[in-house]
Protein backbone atom coordinates (compact mmCIF):
# COMPACT_ATOMS: atom_id res chain seq x y z
CA UNK A 1 0.00 0.00 0.00
CA UNK A 2 1.08 3.58 -0.60
CA UNK A 3 -0.42 6.62 1.16
CA UNK A 4 1.28 10.02 0.99
CA UNK A 5 -1.51 11.52 3.11
CA UNK A 6 -0.44 9.43 6.10
CA UNK A 7 3.18 10.60 5.98
CA UNK A 8 5.66 11.97 3.48
CA UNK A 9 6.68 9.20 1.11
CA UNK A 10 10.40 8.86 0.38
CA UNK A 11 11.21 6.97 -2.82
CA UNK A 12 14.67 5.67 -3.61
CA UNK A 13 15.02 5.77 -7.40
CA UNK A 14 17.26 3.08 -8.86
CA UNK A 15 16.37 3.75 -12.48
CA UNK A 16 19.07 2.17 -14.63
CA UNK A 17 21.79 2.29 -11.94
CA UNK A 18 21.85 -1.53 -11.82
CA UNK A 19 23.28 -1.42 -15.41
CA UNK A 20 21.51 -4.64 -16.32
CA UNK A 21 22.73 -6.65 -13.32
CA UNK A 22 19.92 -8.39 -11.46
CA UNK A 23 22.17 -8.92 -8.45
CA UNK A 24 22.93 -5.20 -8.28
CA UNK A 25 19.22 -4.43 -8.53
CA UNK A 26 18.59 -6.61 -5.49
CA UNK A 27 21.49 -4.93 -3.66
CA UNK A 28 19.79 -1.59 -4.21
CA UNK A 29 16.60 -2.88 -2.58
CA UNK A 30 18.49 -3.85 0.57
CA UNK A 31 20.42 -0.59 0.70
CA UNK A 32 17.33 1.57 0.21
CA UNK A 33 15.42 -0.41 2.84
CA UNK A 34 18.33 -0.10 5.28
CA UNK A 35 18.25 3.67 4.76
CA UNK A 36 14.65 3.79 5.96
CA UNK A 37 12.95 4.84 2.72
CA UNK A 38 9.31 3.95 2.01
CA UNK A 39 9.61 2.77 -1.58
CA UNK A 40 12.03 1.61 -4.24
CA UNK A 41 11.53 2.55 -7.87
CA UNK A 42 12.94 1.04 -11.05
CA UNK A 43 12.32 1.64 -14.76
CA UNK A 44 10.85 -1.07 -16.95
CA UNK A 45 12.18 -0.93 -20.51
CA UNK A 46 11.24 -3.32 -23.32
CA UNK A 47 13.41 -2.19 -26.19
CA UNK A 48 11.34 -3.43 -29.13
CA UNK A 49 8.14 -1.93 -27.68
CA UNK A 50 9.69 1.37 -26.73
CA UNK A 51 12.33 2.38 -29.22
CA UNK A 52 13.31 2.22 -32.86
CA UNK A 53 16.66 0.70 -33.63
CA UNK A 54 17.96 4.08 -34.83
CA UNK A 55 17.18 5.95 -31.59
CA UNK A 56 20.14 8.31 -31.14
CA UNK A 57 22.24 8.64 -28.01
CA UNK A 58 21.61 11.81 -26.06
CA UNK A 59 24.99 11.34 -24.41
CA UNK A 60 27.11 8.35 -25.35
CA UNK A 61 28.09 6.79 -22.01
CA UNK A 62 28.03 3.02 -22.55
CA UNK A 63 31.25 1.12 -23.17
CA UNK A 64 29.52 -1.96 -24.56
CA UNK A 65 26.43 -0.76 -26.47
CA UNK A 66 26.85 0.62 -29.99
CA UNK A 67 23.31 2.03 -30.08
CA UNK A 68 20.81 3.23 -27.52
CA UNK A 69 18.48 0.46 -28.65
CA UNK A 70 21.12 -2.07 -27.66
CA UNK A 71 21.40 -0.36 -24.28
CA UNK A 72 17.65 -0.72 -23.70
CA UNK A 73 17.89 -4.37 -24.65
CA UNK A 74 20.64 -4.88 -22.10
CA UNK A 75 18.55 -3.15 -19.43
CA UNK A 76 15.63 -5.55 -19.93
CA UNK A 77 14.81 -7.97 -17.13
CA UNK A 78 12.63 -11.05 -17.48
CA UNK A 79 9.14 -11.22 -15.97
CA UNK A 80 10.48 -13.69 -13.40
CA UNK A 81 13.27 -11.26 -12.50
CA UNK A 82 10.76 -8.44 -12.01
CA UNK A 83 8.59 -10.69 -9.84
CA UNK A 84 11.63 -11.53 -7.73
CA UNK A 85 12.43 -7.85 -7.25
CA UNK A 86 8.85 -7.20 -6.19
CA UNK A 87 8.98 -10.06 -3.63
CA UNK A 88 12.29 -8.80 -2.28
CA UNK A 89 10.84 -5.29 -1.85
CA UNK A 90 7.82 -6.75 -0.05
CA UNK A 91 10.09 -8.74 2.26
CA UNK A 92 12.02 -5.55 3.13
CA UNK A 93 8.87 -3.50 3.76
CA UNK A 94 9.28 -1.32 0.68
CA UNK A 95 6.54 -0.29 -1.71
CA UNK A 96 7.56 -1.48 -5.17
CA UNK A 97 7.32 0.94 -8.10
CA UNK A 98 8.63 0.95 -11.63
CA UNK A 99 8.06 3.41 -14.46
CA UNK A 100 6.69 1.71 -17.60
CA UNK A 101 7.91 3.01 -20.95
CA UNK A 102 5.53 1.08 -23.19
CA UNK A 103 2.11 -0.57 -23.10
CA UNK A 104 3.89 -3.92 -22.93
CA UNK A 105 5.73 -2.69 -19.85
CA UNK A 106 2.41 -1.71 -18.27
CA UNK A 107 1.08 -5.20 -18.87
CA UNK A 108 4.21 -6.79 -17.42
CA UNK A 109 4.02 -4.62 -14.30
CA UNK A 110 0.30 -5.27 -13.88
CA UNK A 111 1.16 -8.95 -13.69
CA UNK A 112 4.05 -8.34 -11.28
CA UNK A 113 2.11 -5.84 -9.16
CA UNK A 114 3.10 -2.29 -8.29
CA UNK A 115 2.03 -0.14 -5.34
CA UNK A 116 1.57 2.87 -7.63
CA UNK A 117 2.33 3.95 -11.16
CA UNK A 118 5.16 6.39 -11.79
CA UNK A 119 4.78 8.29 -15.04
CA UNK A 120 8.20 9.48 -16.17
CA UNK A 121 8.66 13.03 -17.44
CA UNK A 122 8.99 11.95 -21.06
CA UNK A 123 5.70 10.02 -20.99
CA UNK A 124 3.40 12.84 -19.82
CA UNK A 125 2.33 13.50 -23.41
CA UNK A 126 1.76 9.81 -24.20
CA UNK A 127 -2.04 9.36 -23.98
CA UNK A 128 -1.88 5.62 -24.73
CA UNK A 129 0.30 5.03 -21.69
CA UNK A 130 -1.76 7.38 -19.52
CA UNK A 131 -4.95 5.53 -20.41
CA UNK A 132 -3.45 2.13 -19.67
CA UNK A 133 -2.25 3.29 -16.27
CA UNK A 134 -5.43 5.16 -15.36
CA UNK A 135 -7.62 2.15 -16.12
CA UNK A 136 -5.99 0.21 -13.28
CA UNK A 137 -7.46 2.65 -10.74
CA UNK A 138 -4.21 2.61 -8.75
CA UNK A 139 -2.37 5.66 -7.37
CA UNK A 140 -0.39 7.66 -9.91
CA UNK A 141 2.84 9.60 -9.36
CA UNK A 142 3.15 12.01 -12.29
CA UNK A 143 6.50 13.65 -12.98
CA UNK A 144 6.67 17.01 -14.74
CA UNK A 145 10.31 17.46 -15.72
CA UNK A 146 9.81 18.16 -19.43
CA UNK A 147 6.25 19.45 -19.41
CA UNK A 148 4.53 22.80 -19.81
CA UNK A 149 1.48 23.64 -17.73
CA UNK A 150 -0.72 22.94 -20.75
CA UNK A 151 0.73 19.44 -21.13
CA UNK A 152 0.32 18.75 -17.42
CA UNK A 153 -3.25 20.06 -17.51
CA UNK A 154 -4.05 17.64 -20.30
CA UNK A 155 -2.39 14.68 -18.57
CA UNK A 156 -4.11 15.29 -15.24
CA UNK A 157 -7.48 15.72 -16.92
CA UNK A 158 -7.00 12.52 -18.91
CA UNK A 159 -5.90 10.45 -15.93
CA UNK A 160 -8.94 11.56 -13.96
CA UNK A 161 -11.34 11.10 -16.85
CA UNK A 162 -10.12 7.55 -17.42
CA UNK A 163 -10.59 6.51 -13.80
CA UNK A 164 -7.11 7.02 -12.40
CA UNK A 165 -6.54 6.60 -8.68
CA UNK A 166 -5.14 9.12 -6.18
CA UNK A 167 -2.73 11.51 -7.86
CA UNK A 168 0.45 13.29 -6.83
CA UNK A 169 2.28 15.57 -9.26
CA UNK A 170 6.03 15.94 -8.79
CA UNK A 171 7.91 19.12 -9.55
CA UNK A 172 10.93 18.04 -11.54
CA UNK A 173 13.50 19.62 -13.81
CA UNK A 174 15.16 17.15 -16.14
CA UNK A 175 18.75 18.27 -15.63
CA UNK A 176 21.51 16.06 -14.26
CA UNK A 177 22.79 17.29 -11.88
CA UNK A 178 20.31 20.02 -11.01
CA UNK A 179 21.43 23.45 -9.82
CA UNK A 180 19.56 25.34 -7.06
CA UNK A 181 18.38 27.99 -9.52
CA UNK A 182 16.44 25.38 -11.53
CA UNK A 183 14.93 23.46 -8.64
CA UNK A 184 11.55 25.21 -8.86
CA UNK A 185 10.38 24.93 -5.27
CA UNK A 186 7.82 27.64 -6.04
CA UNK A 187 6.00 25.17 -8.31
CA UNK A 188 4.99 22.92 -5.39
CA UNK A 189 2.29 25.27 -4.18
CA UNK A 190 1.05 25.97 -7.69
CA UNK A 191 0.62 22.23 -8.31
CA UNK A 192 -1.57 21.91 -5.22
CA UNK A 193 -3.68 24.93 -6.16
CA UNK A 194 -3.98 24.04 -9.82
CA UNK A 195 -4.81 20.35 -9.52
CA UNK A 196 -6.13 20.10 -5.95
CA UNK A 197 -3.86 17.16 -5.28
CA UNK A 198 -0.70 16.43 -3.37
CA UNK A 199 2.58 17.76 -4.72
CA UNK A 200 6.07 16.34 -4.45
CA UNK A 201 9.63 16.70 -5.67
CA UNK A 202 11.69 14.50 -7.97
CA UNK A 203 15.20 15.67 -7.25
CA UNK A 204 18.30 15.33 -9.42
CA UNK A 205 20.61 17.59 -7.43
CA UNK A 206 22.72 14.82 -5.86
CA UNK A 207 22.38 16.57 -2.47
CA UNK A 208 20.16 16.21 0.60
CA UNK A 209 18.97 19.81 0.73
CA UNK A 210 16.10 20.08 -1.81
CA UNK A 211 14.14 17.24 -0.18
CA UNK A 212 14.13 18.98 3.20
CA UNK A 213 13.14 22.33 1.72
CA UNK A 214 10.37 20.72 -0.33
CA UNK A 215 8.83 19.00 2.69
CA UNK A 216 8.91 22.28 4.61
CA UNK A 217 6.92 23.75 1.70
CA UNK A 218 4.30 21.00 1.81
CA UNK A 219 5.63 18.25 -0.49
CA UNK A 220 4.15 14.82 0.31
CA UNK A 221 6.39 12.70 -1.95
CA UNK A 222 10.16 12.92 -2.29
CA UNK A 223 11.96 10.95 -4.99
CA UNK A 224 15.76 10.91 -5.10
CA UNK A 225 18.12 8.99 -7.34
CA UNK A 226 20.33 6.65 -5.33
CA UNK A 227 23.82 5.27 -5.91
CA UNK A 228 25.66 2.68 -3.85
CA UNK A 229 28.87 4.67 -4.30
CA UNK A 230 30.10 7.82 -6.01
CA UNK A 231 32.53 5.55 -7.85
CA UNK A 232 29.77 3.50 -9.54
CA UNK A 233 29.31 3.50 -13.31
CA UNK A 234 26.32 5.21 -14.88
CA UNK A 235 25.00 8.52 -16.17
CA UNK A 236 22.88 9.24 -13.09
CA UNK A 237 25.59 8.88 -10.42
CA UNK A 238 26.38 12.59 -10.46
CA UNK A 239 22.70 13.36 -9.81
CA UNK A 240 22.26 10.76 -7.06
CA UNK A 241 22.63 10.62 -3.30
CA UNK A 242 24.56 7.79 -1.69
CA UNK A 243 22.66 5.35 0.50
CA UNK A 244 24.22 7.01 3.55
CA UNK A 245 22.93 10.37 2.35
CA UNK A 246 19.55 8.77 1.71
CA UNK A 247 19.42 7.90 5.41
CA UNK A 248 20.02 11.59 6.17
CA UNK A 249 17.24 12.55 3.75
CA UNK A 250 14.83 10.13 5.42
CA UNK A 251 15.72 11.32 8.93
CA UNK A 252 15.41 14.94 7.87
CA UNK A 253 12.08 14.40 6.13
CA UNK A 254 10.67 12.64 9.18
CA UNK A 255 11.90 15.46 11.42
CA UNK A 256 10.41 18.24 9.28
CA UNK A 257 7.16 16.32 8.75
CA UNK A 258 6.75 15.82 12.50
CA UNK A 259 7.40 19.50 13.13
CA UNK A 260 4.81 20.56 10.57
CA UNK A 261 2.25 18.19 12.10
CA UNK A 262 2.61 19.86 15.52
CA UNK A 263 1.90 23.61 15.34
CA UNK A 264 3.13 25.52 18.37
CA UNK A 265 1.07 27.94 20.49
CA UNK A 266 3.63 30.53 21.60
CA UNK A 267 1.63 31.63 24.66
CA UNK A 268 1.24 28.04 25.81
CA UNK A 269 4.96 27.44 25.39
CA UNK A 270 5.73 30.62 27.34
CA UNK A 271 3.59 29.37 30.22
CA UNK A 272 5.32 26.00 30.14
CA UNK A 273 8.68 27.74 30.19
CA UNK A 274 7.85 29.87 33.25
CA UNK A 275 10.31 28.07 35.59
CA UNK A 276 13.06 28.35 32.98
CA UNK A 277 12.21 31.98 32.33
CA UNK A 278 12.66 32.71 36.03
CA UNK A 279 16.06 31.00 35.96
CA UNK A 280 17.33 32.65 32.79
CA UNK A 281 15.40 35.89 33.08
CA UNK A 282 16.51 39.10 34.76
CA UNK A 283 15.28 41.27 37.63
CA UNK A 284 15.75 44.92 38.46
CA UNK A 285 18.44 45.45 41.12
CA UNK A 286 20.23 48.44 42.66
CA UNK A 287 23.27 49.27 40.54
CA UNK A 288 25.05 50.77 43.61
CA UNK A 289 24.04 51.25 47.28
CA UNK A 290 20.98 53.53 47.43
CA UNK A 291 19.76 55.42 50.52
CA UNK A 292 16.18 55.34 51.77
CA UNK A 293 14.09 58.20 50.41
CA UNK A 294 15.99 58.32 47.11
CA UNK A 295 13.89 58.87 43.98
CA UNK A 296 14.89 56.19 41.52
CA UNK A 297 16.17 56.95 38.04
CA UNK A 298 17.00 54.52 35.27
CA UNK A 299 20.68 54.98 36.04
CA UNK A 300 20.14 53.62 39.55
CA UNK A 301 18.98 50.28 38.23
CA UNK A 302 20.51 47.26 36.48
CA UNK A 303 18.94 44.12 35.01
CA UNK A 304 20.61 40.97 36.32
CA UNK A 305 19.96 37.26 36.50
CA UNK A 306 18.06 35.37 37.84
CA UNK A 307 14.47 36.39 37.30
CA UNK A 308 11.79 36.33 39.94
CA UNK A 309 11.79 40.01 40.88
CA UNK A 310 10.46 43.01 39.00
CA UNK A 311 11.30 42.26 35.34
CA UNK A 312 13.26 44.84 33.28
CA UNK A 313 10.23 45.28 31.04
CA UNK A 314 8.52 47.06 33.98
CA UNK A 315 11.31 49.60 34.56
CA UNK A 316 9.06 52.51 33.62
CA UNK A 317 6.77 51.66 36.54
CA UNK A 318 9.75 51.90 38.92
CA UNK A 319 11.54 55.04 37.71
CA UNK A 320 10.42 58.17 39.59
CA UNK A 321 9.27 56.35 42.74
CA UNK A 322 10.83 56.88 46.14
CA UNK A 323 12.54 54.12 48.12
CA UNK A 324 11.09 53.25 51.51
CA UNK A 325 14.31 51.59 52.61
CA UNK A 326 17.97 51.53 51.70
CA UNK A 327 19.22 49.00 49.16
CA UNK A 328 22.67 47.54 48.86
CA UNK A 329 24.36 46.97 45.48
CA UNK A 330 22.76 44.11 43.48
CA UNK A 331 19.83 43.90 45.90
CA UNK A 332 16.47 43.18 44.28
CA UNK A 333 14.04 46.05 43.99
CA UNK A 334 10.71 44.82 45.34
CA UNK A 335 7.32 46.45 44.94
CA UNK A 336 6.99 46.82 48.70
CA UNK A 337 10.22 48.86 48.75
CA UNK A 338 8.59 51.60 46.68
CA UNK A 339 6.15 54.34 47.58
CA UNK A 340 2.90 54.13 45.67
CA UNK A 341 3.09 57.50 43.97
CA UNK A 342 5.76 58.76 41.65
CA UNK A 343 7.48 62.04 42.42
CA UNK A 344 5.97 64.96 40.45
CA UNK A 345 7.88 65.67 37.26
CA UNK A 346 7.76 69.08 35.52
CA UNK A 347 4.78 70.17 37.51
CA UNK A 348 2.70 67.06 36.89
CA UNK A 349 2.29 63.92 39.00
CA UNK A 350 2.70 60.50 37.41
CA UNK A 351 0.53 57.80 38.98
CA UNK A 352 1.90 54.23 38.74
Amino acid sequence: MIDWDERVLVIGEVGQAHDGSLGTAHAFIDAIADAGADAVKFQTHIAAAESRTDEPWRVRFSYEDDTRFQYWERMELSPDAWAGLRRHADDRGLAFLSSPFSLEAVQLLRHVGVAAWKIASGEVANPLLLDAVAQTGQPVVLSSGMSSWAELDSAVERLRAKGGGPLVVLQCTSAYPLTPERLGLNVLGEIRRRYRCASGLSDHSGTIFPALAAVALGARVIEVHVTLSREMFGPDVVASVTTGELRTVVDGVRYVDAALAAPVDKDQVANEMAPMRALFGRSLVARTPIAAGHVLSAGDLAAKKPGGGIPPAHIESVVGRRLRRALSADELVAEEDLEDEAVPIHGGARRT
